[in-house]
């Protein structure tokens, strides 16, 4: 792991002896990873600060353990697992993490596995079938904590996650009930999609739950409010976090729950899309599409397969004076389905042998890369400039602030 800057200096092959510099002077081949761990430490301390409960960090969304032990300096300490894989990840890079196994289907092995040698507590369910698996691996034990998950709705997210996984209105009643039996804690829980741009989606999903509260008339532990948590990206400008925590927390105080009942989310994207950037070079150009050394088997999944868009900003000495127009990319394999749509804005003169820095990679991005067609070896830079994007800039000033010394 190297240090920079920023990711121009690595574009510029500046005069040293660093390792960085090495890289940097035969101007980097492959995609370079820019890594902004003080991003990822401000996102953590954001929620744990302002969201109104506890914040259990999605590990799909970035399983690095670099990343991981970022957070855990910033005070996430409760961890959303949905594998054996990263059961076993986040134990062993922070023994003291409480792991929470979220995906509602479970192997009973890893159900047995995760309870038995990692102390797993808390799993989530959405069936029958699936509480009496857990209660099976878990040979009857009665300390589980037990979320049941609602279906809701996706319609105010940009990525659907309505269809998958939860109960039905008329399933909720005998789960719940048969859960309150099983469990030491009884929850509710649900997730409203990926990037939610409206508090509202929040507001609807937390009507669900008061409605399985009240038809199953069961004391409820822990309301758990998922992920979805949105960040910055070009045409997806979300309201400030705040507004969702608002709408969250008004809509728990109004729940029929106990003064003692716990209140969770679990953000993936939020904590970590601005933690990096990718740095790719044009290779060839062709009219209004670059060739670059990045793409759909990379870091740039998202952008190919569901027409995400990420921003983008041409890397050179000496800045363009161009007209910015869109440009669409394809990646280094030789598949024709390693193309990114975008539209792409960058000014109209950038060429073969540029560099782009591609921004907000931090989720799912660099967690999806792949060795396909002999591509995806790259090297990782820290970093110290700031992202590209950021839902997180005033309190990053309140708190640069709050650390000045005053005499």
């Amino acid at each position: 792991m190297h240090k920079h800057h920023s990711a121009l200096g690595l574009a510029k092959a500046p005069n040293g002896n660093s390792d960085v510099a090495a890289i940097v002077e035969q101007r980097p081949v492959q995609p370079v990873t820019l890594l902004r761990p003080h991003a990822a430490k401000r996102a953590a301390r954001f929620f744990a600060e302002k969201f109104p409960g506890k914040s259990l960090y999605a590990v799909k969304a970035n399983p690095s353990p670099d990343l991981l032990k970022v957070l855990w300096d910033a005070g996430v300490t409760h961890y959303d697992v949905a594998s054996l894989g990263e059961v076993r990840l986040v134990a062993e890079t922070l023994p003291g993490a409480t792991l929470c196994f979220m995906h509602p289907v479970k192997a009973e092995e890893a159900i047995a596995e995760a309870y038995f040698t990692y102390g797993v507590k808390t799993f989530s369910l959405d069936t029958v079938e699936e509480l009496e698996k857990i209660l099976r691996a878990t040979k009857g034990a009665t300390d589980l904590n037990l979320l049941v998950r609602l279906r809701v709705s996706s319609d105010h997210s940009k990525l659907s996650l309505a269809s998958k996984f939860g109960a039905e209105p008329h399933e909720v009643k005998p789960l719940l009930m048969a859960a309150r039996q099983a469990s030491d804690a009884l929850g509710l829980c649900f997730h409203v999609g990926s990037q939610a741009m409206s508090p509202a989606a929040y507001g609807e999903a937390m009507g669900r739950v008061r409605d399985a509260i009240v038809e199953a008339a069961v004391t409820v532990d822990i309301v758990d409010v998922g992920g979805g948590f949105p960040s910055w990206y070009p045409g997806m400008e979300p309201p400030a976090l705040e507004a969702y925590f608002d709408v969250i927390y008004r809509a728990f105080e109004e729940l029929p729950i106990s003064y003692s009942a716990e209140l969770w989310c679990e953000p993936g994207r939020a904590l970590c899309a601005e933690y990096a950037s990718v740095l790719v070079r044009v290779e060839k150009r062709r009219g209004d599409e670059l060739y670059i050394n990045d793409g759909a088997y990379g870091a740039l999944f998202d952008a190919a397969h569901i027409g995400w868009r990420y921003p983008v900003k041409l890397i050179r000495e000496e800045e363009s004076n161009a007209r910015e127009m869109p440009f669409s990319f394809y990646g280094p394999t030789c598949d024709d389905l390693d193309h990114m749509a975008g539209p792409f804005e960058l000014p109209a003169d950038v060429q073969a042998g540029d560099y782009i820095e591609v921004g907000m990679l931090g989720a799912y991005g660099c967690a999806m890369r792949t060795g396909f067609n002999g591509f995806g070896v790259e090297d990782k830079v820290i970093v110290g400039d700031e992202p590209m994007a950021s839902l997180y800039g005033g309190f990053a000033e309140r708190e640069r602030r709050s650390n000045v010394v005053k005499l």
